[in-house]
């Protein structure tokens, strides 16, 4: 990352380039302070070198159907969810919407029926586990005569209406829940307002003024509390030709910094139709996003009255500006079901949520314009996105210098039967520091997602519960030599 193009970003959101640049991200060379903070293996952002090893994508399983969205006030078309833990439970956001002239009536089985058209809404689903979600009755918003129904918002910016659980301490109880939604006279001419509730189901505009104006807006815009930064940030669509994001901050959810581009490095160009941005929940200082992948120049179905396909791709950000877009394959394909190659399914949720003490769930719609359209749950395992994988015949990688604060090394990994990974601390020049060396390392084989490296002896030392604590807070490195071996995470403790 070029501190001239930083800089430039830094001016462009209003902010001082400390803040714009996090302190962990310092010139090559200089030491990372990590703290105690999980490290992701979604970049190489530690990595100095190596050898014989990759960081792999890892796409999630299929845990089942969720919701069917066939409710006279849901449909073809609803999408655009949004999920988020909140206390003891989960909820779930999406876009209420039918649009028959959108389905491939050719492609409909005898007997299905298409739900009729109506005016979007927003609707809430809950869980207790993130696995099993029921529409709540709320009997606040009139729909055909009725409020027994799931709905919490009805009008302006229903379309694409986008809520999140505001955890900025100093956020005033009337607004513990915030969302940005997409208002206006109507396309091109869209904006973003800002909405507040004080339980997340009864909705109120912020400012009759528009909060963020500099983009096209056409899918859901994520806001999210950075508690990182310390303020509030939105990911949000713009194009300049390609489908694309913007990156704006705020301090009052109610004014924002001029949007800045996405830079995704020289990789190539593709409609990302939308972000599916969030903070990690375990590591907040990473952005993971699900971009919906837009393939406009092809169409399964000569019947199809709209063109394109999509599928999930997965990308990351330290910063909301800079984006590893190493992975260009897909994070989930379509698959043999025909009804996920249509032109705008396969979306996935802003939002990733623990379902498990091992599992992670994520939901992406599937069957768009289709009467079986749901929502499907797709599942990893905790911090699962990406790995840094040994084949069989094994390889080694360095890290930067670190600077950590604990005496503890917690892994995630997995081996096979056969595999194993060993581990070097060394001082900033790469020598092996008394006690560490990589004849010293326990031989760690098996699958855990938080495992304690234990070291026997440390320096003459009998072993101790907290072996790395006489090393703490001075640069060190690591050195990780792996066989057949998938390494998820790290943190100290």
């Amino acid at each position: 990352m070029r501190t001239g193009r930083l800089a430039a970003a830094a001016v462009s959101l209003g902010l001082s380039l400390a803040e714009a640049w996090p302190a962990e991200q310092k010139e090559p060379g200089e030491p990372i302070e990590i703290g105690s903070r999980l490290e992701l293996f979604v970049d190489d952002f530690l990595v100095e070198s190596m050898d014989e090893l990759e960081l792999r994508l890892h796409s999630p399983r299929s845990a089942g159907k969720i919701v069917v969205f066939d409710r006279p006030w849901e449909g073809t078309t609803s999408v655009y969810h949004t999920v988020f833990k909140d206390g003891d439970g989960y909820r779930l956001y999406y876009r209420g919407s039918s649009s028959p002239d959108y389905a491939d009536k050719a492609q409909l089985s005898p007997g299905e029926e298409l739900v009729p058209d109506h005016e979007s809404v927003t609707c809430l689903l809950e869980s207790r586990d993130g696995i099993e979600w029921t529409r709540p009755s709320l009997g606040l918003v009139e729909f055909q005569g009725s409020t027994d129904n799931n709905i919490v918002w009805k009008g302006m910016a229903s379309c694409c209406f986008a809520p999140f659980k505001d955890d900025n301490p100093d956020a005033p109880p009337g607004e513990r829940y915030k969302a940005l939604g997409n208002a206006g006279p109507g396309w091109p001419n869209h904006v973003l307002k800002a909405f507040v509730s004080a339980d997340g189901k009864r909705w109120r505009l912020a400012s009759e003024e528009a909060a963020i104006s500099d983009g096209k807006f056409d899918s859901l815009n994520v806001p999210f509390w950075d508690p990182v930064r310390r303020r509030y940030a939105a990911v949000y669509r713009d194009s300049d030709g390609v489908r694309s994001v913007k990156y704006a901050t705020s301090k009052d959810f109610l004014h924002w910094t001029p949007g800045t581009w996405a830079d995704y490095g020289g990789t190539p160009r593709e409609h990302l139709y939308t972000n599916g941005t969030h903070p990690y929940f375990r590591a907040p200082h990473i952005l993971i996003a699900l971009p919906k992948r837009f393939v406009p120049w092809r169409t399964y179905h000569s019947t199809m009255p709209t063109a394109g396909v999509s599928e999930a791709v997965f990308m990351s950000s330290r910063d909301g500006i800079h984006w590893d877009r190493r992975f260009m394959e897909a994070f989930i394909r379509p698959g043999r079901d025909p009804r996920n190659w249509v032109h705008r399914t396969n979306m996935p949720s802003a939002g990733v949520v623990a379902t498990a003490d091992d599992e992670m769930s994520l939901y992406v719609s599937r069957h768009y314009t289709f009467p079986s359209a749901h929502l499907e749950r797709m599942v990893l395992r905790t911090d699962g996105f990406v790995s840094i994988h040994a084949g069989h015949e094994g390889g080694e990688w360095v890290s930067r210098p670190l600077v950590f604060a604990g005496g503890n090394l917690v892994l995630n990994f997995a081996t096979s039967a056969a595999g194993s990974i060993r581990l070097e601390l060394q001082d900033t020049e790469g020598r092996p520091l008394p006690g560490f060396a990589l004849e010293e390392s326990p031989l760690i084989w098996g699958d855990e997602i938080e495992h304690t490296v234990r070291w026997e002896r440390s320096h003459g030392q009998a072993a101790s519960d907290q072996p790395l604590k006489r090393i703490a807070g001075k640069p060190v490195r690591l050195r990780f030599v792996m066989k057949d071996a998938d390494l998820y995470s790290l943190r100290f403790r």
